[in-house]
């Protein structure tokens, strides 16, 4: 049996490829027609979803005033829909919208989880909130559209930038770091990679390894390093896996001990300052010393290991004595390591070639927000 839910709705002129609706409803009845997919990962790594968790103590201060008598929310919740929605216009710049639930909710919640988790507990209210919905043509269409419309509200980056492989024709500032969140999930998620489980990210939230830092390594690597050389080849993105997961095992090999059981406060070589300095390193190794696999890579940054104080001791930088955990994830920090490291595994066997420079040691490098990993 067909059940459907009717509204009056105001239907937006704008783009001409959707259908775009403001509506007012029952909190209840927007359950009714839409639900919270939420990111996550299955089995084979492939990802779903795309909500962030409930945030609880946002959720109770939402509820907390929504309780008063005087309590109005005027920001509308927004909700997408692929199908399921028939549009009947009037003349008068209103429309009626049904909207088939027979088979359960047919939309998604893009916007404002937290208000309608808020307000759950509070339907016997009858508390009307605003409705802004939008009808996309497939599934790619309303990520795209989940996207644009949150990435001027502080949604994690990290969510953010886990969805953007499944999306295309985003602007070129989201576009741009596509293969690298790509190619993190990959790392993060292939058993066969160095890099398996361990790299935080949304939907792997116990990982130690900073998802951004990794991006950025991979991210510098195809503008001016090593991945730029083979991207373009038809094994081009497996080359890339194999380069950024062999080298990371070869670190693994020759710091076992400032790597297995660490986190970020307890040794700077998985903390974000190590982690991008030692990807400037990769790049010396391979376009320097060719090398090339696990064991080559090993081997050409085994040379560092009485230079480093990944977990205590001090950095002998030229000039500055710097306690081991007194380098921090800043833009000045890592170029200095950055610069320190390429250094020791530029000039390994005495060559010391001091006008030699490569052009991916950035001459800038992206201003960190986090000082602790």
């Amino acid at each position: 049996m067909t059940q459907n839910l009717s509204f009056k709705a105001i239907k937006a002129r704008q783009s001409k490829k959707h259908d775009v609706f403001v509506f007012a409803a029952t909190a209840q009845e927007v359950f009714e027609l839409a639900e919270v997919k939420r990111a996550g990962r299955s089995e084979q790594g492939d990802l779903f979803g795309f909500q962030r968790p409930k945030i609880s103590t946002h959720i109770h201060e939402i509820r907390d005033y929504l309780k008063r008598d005087e309590a109005v929310l005027p920001n509308s919740v927004v909700l997408a829909f692929v199908n399921g929605v028939t549009m009947t216009d009037t003349n008068d710049g209103t429309a009626k919208v049904t909207i088939d639930i027979s088979n359960g909710p047919c939309g998604l919640i893009v916007d404002g989880q937290q208000r309608l988790s808020a307000l759950q507990p509070l339907a016997d209210r009858d508390f009307q909130i605003f409705v802004s919905a939008i009808v996309c043509k497939d599934e790619e269409e309303l990520r795209r559209q989940f996207i644009l419309i949150n990435n001027t509200r502080p949604l994690p980056k990290e969510l953010i930038y886990e969805l953007l492989p499944s999306v295309k024709g985003l602007p070129y500032r989201l576009s741009n770091r596509s293969f690298a969140a790509a190619l993190t999930a990959r790392l993060n998620f292939d058993k066969k990679s160095s890099l398996f489980s361990v790299i935080r990210q949304h939907t792997n939230p116990s990982g130690i390894l900073s998802s951004n830092a990794i991006q950025k390594t991979i991210m510098n690597s195809r503008s001016n390093g090593a991945i730029r050389e083979f991207i373009h080849m038809p094994d081009g993105e497996d080359r890339a896996f194999s380069l950024i997961s062999d080298f990371y095992g070869a670190v693994q090999d020759v710091f076992p001990e400032a790597w297995g059981g660490m986190n970020p406060k307890t040794s700077r070589l998985v903390h974000g300052a190590g982690i991008q300095s030692m990807g400037y390193a990769m790049e010396m190794a391979y376009a320097r010393h060719a090398a090339r696999d696990r064991n080559s890579f090993a081997d050409k940054i085994m040379c560092l290991k009485e230079h480093v104080a990944w977990t205590s001791g001090y950095w002998k930088f030229p000039g500055e004595d710097r306690p081991w955990n007194k380098l921090q994830n800043t833009a000045p920090d890592i170029r200095l390591l950055s610069d320190f490291l390429v250094r020791i595994v530029r000039d390994q066997g005495g060559d010391d070639e001091e006008n030699m420079k490569l052009k991916f040691i950035a001459d800038e490098i992206e201003p960190q927000t986090s000082h602790t990993n």
